[in-house]
């Protein structure tokens, strides 16, 4: 009893991802096979605007490690787990999200080229990974969604919060993320616009309540000082 009690509060928080993972890939395995051809279109005018470019696979297949790595990092290098904790709950929460909207409302779009406009090695990636995920369950975009709430875990760190080359480093690539959801024909401009929304609304439960705190005790402060 006693080492499992030990167990528990050493992994406890840390055995969170795994089982959530067990979740999640089996659900988004499931829709993958359910939503085939019944869905709804999702489409902008804006997404015509957007020429293909099949260079931006590196950037889009970086986005396994930068999720990989990050959670790592605040799972076993990070000293503060309450940094740890937002960060997962703000994953799980839009990824839960996700799962009941592909359910709810299974979508999907037809935005992929029939025929690519070169041939290299970068199209050949392209092509696999259009042989292992469909272009349906694509709101909102996950990989967007993820990638900004990793940043904002980062840029939010206190142990790197004087690593800029990092810091820097994570805004680029999660620029070059984004767009490549876009440039790879994986998702519409709308898929993008709502999980910068969901990001939004869940940065509100996750991180407003500690930030509102800061901003009372920094006033607290200075009308003490002023008085």
């Amino acid at each position: 009893m006693f080492m499992a009690k030990n167990f528990i509060r050493k992994w406890g928080t840390k055995l969170i991802v795994p089982i959530f993972m067990v979740f999640y890939l089996t659900s988004f395995a499931y829709l993958e096979n359910q939503v085939t051809y019944r869905f709804h279109v999702i489409h902008s005018s804006f997404d015509r605007m957007i020429p293909f470019c099949e260079y931006f696979i590196i950037p889009y297949f970086l986005w396994f490690a930068y999720c990989v790595v990050a959670i790592l990092y605040f799972m076993f290098k990070n000293k503060d787990e309450k940094e740890y904790l937002q960060l997962i709950f703000n994953l799980g929460i839009g990824m839960t999200v996700f799962i009941i909207v592909s359910w709810l409302y299974p979508n999907g779009h037809f935005l992929r080229p029939m025929t690519f406009p070169r041939e290299n090695i970068f199209t050949d990636m392209v092509r696999f990974l259009y042989t292992i995920d469909t272009s349906t369950n694509v709101l909102p975009s996950i990989h967007v969604y993820n990638t900004v709430a990793i940043f904002i875990a980062i840029a939010k760190c206190k142990a790197l919060k004087n690593k800029h080359f990092v810091v820097g480093g994570s805004f680029a690539l999660s620029v070059l993320i984004i767009a490549s959801t876009m440039f790879l024909k994986q998702h519409t401009v709308i898929d993008v616009v709502c999980a910068f929304a969901l990001n939004v609304v869940v940065y509100l439960l996750v991180y407003r309540p500690e930030d509102s705190r800061v901003v009372v005790r920094q006033r607290k402060y200075s009308e003490v000082e002023n008085s």
